[in-house]
């Protein structure tokens, strides 16, 4: 592990044990996968303006979606044209294109880290004393593939592949309903699906961790709505 990516490792890794510890009196064998959890949350409140800010640039991309498809229609053909008009488009309604990307690049660092932390037999100098816990007998450092489809830990992660899928349908629903008087939706119907790939290559503590962060992507999401609604009278 590189310099660089070991002092947050290290940081992560201390963190989450000591929240383990914490937890255990309550949450016993289940304490570290709590504290995973834990410890995703306290990133996604670190990042509620930026969710709410993508929320707002989700929004301005629905409002303008019936002019982007007259734009469209009007430069058929002509692609550079379209992207000329479509950026002046943009710039005049303060939206972007990239909305609602900004939250989940900046969550990219947690994530690998917390891929190292479950990787890595060594931390700082000390061994690794995350790697021995599991989430109902399945490691916190186990992959998918490694564990044993079929097994009682590939149960496990059969599961987590079920949750993270069921939250994907929801995120994908609500998408939808958001573009439903606005055209086609602006992200592809696959990509809210893509956390249950991701999730049979990493480390099951990565896919805890993803679990935890689309999941509260969805509740966010109703509920920065949910208020926004109510303080415009809709």
């Amino acid at each position: 592990m590189s310099a660089l990516l070991g002092v947050p490792a290290g940081a992560a890794y201390h963190l989450v044990s000591t929240l383990a510890a914490v937890l255990a009196p309550l949450a016993g064998s289940l304490a570290p996968a709590a504290a995973i959890v834990a410890f995703t949350v306290a990133v996604r409140l670190i990042l509620v303006p930026l969710s709410y800010r993508a929320m707002k640039g989700m929004d301005a991309q629905a409002r303008i979606a019936p002019k982007v498809r007259a734009l469209r229609k009007q430069h058929a053909g002509r692609s550079e044209a379209f992207q000329r008009a479509l950026a002046a488009l943009y710039r005049s309604e303060g939206a972007s294109v990239f909305a609602g990307c900004l939250p989940v690049l900046v969550q990219w660092p947690f994530l690998s880290v917390m891929y190292l932390v479950f990787r890595s037999r060594v931390i700082d100098g000390v061994r690794n004393t995350l790697l021995g816990h599991d989430l109902f007998g399945a490691p916190l450092g186990s992959y998918w593939l490694s564990a044993g489809p079929f097994s009682a830990h590939g149960a496990v992660f059969a599961v987590l592949f079920l949750l993270l899928a069921g939250i994907g349908w929801i995120s994908a629903r609500n998408t939808r309903a958001l573009t439903a008087t606005a055209g086609p939706a602006a992200v592809s119907k696959l990509i809210p699906y893509l956390t249950v790939a991701f999730a049979a290559i990493l480390p099951l503590a990565s896919g805890l961790y993803l679990a935890t962060t689309t999941a509260w992507t969805v509740a966010e999401r109703q509920l920065m709505r949910r208020f926004a609604n109510r303080g415009t009278g809709r």
